[in-house]
């Protein structure tokens, strides 16, 4: 999906409530485009980890409009699969990273 707002669109149909119950977890998810606007901007979120962290920062719940309980672990899990198909690792996405001689130790000839 292109735009958060439009996963908060699916989140609405599948667990009630009005977008804007789920925009805010939705543009976090996606809040990376600013730094990377292509689709590697998703290597820093759009993972398991990514999803566990979503959970630390919103909560296990949120109560959409409608006053029920959805978990933010569910809508995490939705966000990506909606983006990729499935749910990868953070390890998934840094294999995909190739290393840099910038990356590895400082050179003792550069200190």
């Amino acid at each position: 999906m292109a735009h958060p707002y439009h996963h908060s669109e699916s989140s609405a149909r599948k667990h009630g409530g009005n977008p804007d119950d789920y925009l805010s977890i939705h543009q976090w998810f996606d809040e990376s485009k600013r730094s990377f606007s292509d689709n590697r901007h998703r290597a820093l979120r759009h993972h398991a980890e990514g999803i566990f962290l979503c959970e630390q920062i919103f909560g296990v719940t949120l109560t959409n409009s409608v006053g029920k309980k959805v978990p933010v672990r569910t809508i995490g899990e939705q966000h990506v699969q909606e983006d990729l198909g499935w749910i990868p690792s953070a390890a998934d996405w840094l294999r995909e990273i190739q290393p840099k001689p910038w990356m590895g130790p400082k050179s003792k000839l550069n200190s």
